[in-house]
């Protein structure tokens, strides 16, 4: 009886760790965060968001390259690594400007992407 709601607890964890996250999740973890000052720090939460942002961001630099090695019209045209930066709170200004009741049907992924279109356009 153990071996199956094992199998079926991991089978969980592994098909919602998948699914990416939504802006407003980000959102309510990130004011959640926010609201506990200090020990935040000691949230696993924390890991998350860094996590997911980093994944975002490197997905979006892949593709950038990617595009440039195939000749494909630039989605947009962010500076060279390092020479730009996108912080914290560029991110969750953005975010926040997406309505409320749209936040839960789009991708941190989605909406990064979206805000560095409208950041860096291509000239």
């Amino acid at each position: 009886m153990r071996k199956p709601l094992a199998a079926a607890l991991l089978l969980a964890v592994s098909v919602s760790s998948a699914q990416a996250m939504t802006v407003e999740a980000f959102l309510t973890k990130a004011e959640a965060l926010k609201a506990k000052g200090m020990m935040a720090m000691m949230s696993p939460d924390v890991g998350l968001l860094r996590t997911e942002m980093k994944t975002v961001s490197a997905a979006y630099r892949a593709d950038i390259e990617a595009g440039q090695k195939t000749g494909q019209p630039a989605h947009s045209c962010p500076p060279p690594r390092g020479k730009g930066a996108v912080s914290s709170d560029d991110v969750m200004a953005e975010f926040n400007k997406i309505p409320a009741a749209q936040r839960s049907r789009i991708s941190v992924k989605d909406a990064f992407y979206a805000m560095m279109k409208k950041r860096y356009p291509c000239k």
